[in-house]
């Protein structure tokens, strides 16, 4: 939680505008655009593995203020996409339901 709160300070403080950036609000029918205009839209990650693979690639914001340093972003990552792992090699509930259940 601490790091989207970082995250949305640190476009706050640099002035990011998001839509300017890429990812919207857009007002307009982005299926009328050209598949060049529409490449441009930028999306956020959908899971927890595109998440650190995110904050891996970025994290200049989470060690202002030494909040947070190097290592306890790595370490938590790692625990992190252990936990995504362990979520995502086991079967989901409805799955079960689907094609398991007697």
């Amino acid at each position: 939680m601490a790091a989207i709160l970082m995250a949305g300070m640190d476009g706050i403080r640099n002035k990011i505008d998001p839509t300017e950036a890429g990812f919207g609000p857009f007002d307009e029918d982005v299926f009328s655009w050209t598949p060049e205009r529409r490449s441009m839209i930028k999306c956020l990650p959908t899971s927890l593995e595109e998440a650190m693979h995110a904050i891996e690639v970025d994290h200049q914001f989470l060690l202002e203020g030494e909040v947070f340093d190097e290592r306890l972003i790595e370490d938590w990552v790692k625990t992190k996409m252990k936990e995504d792992y362990t979520v995502r090699s086991r079967p989901h509930p409805y799955e079960i339901q689907l094609y398991f259940d007697l």
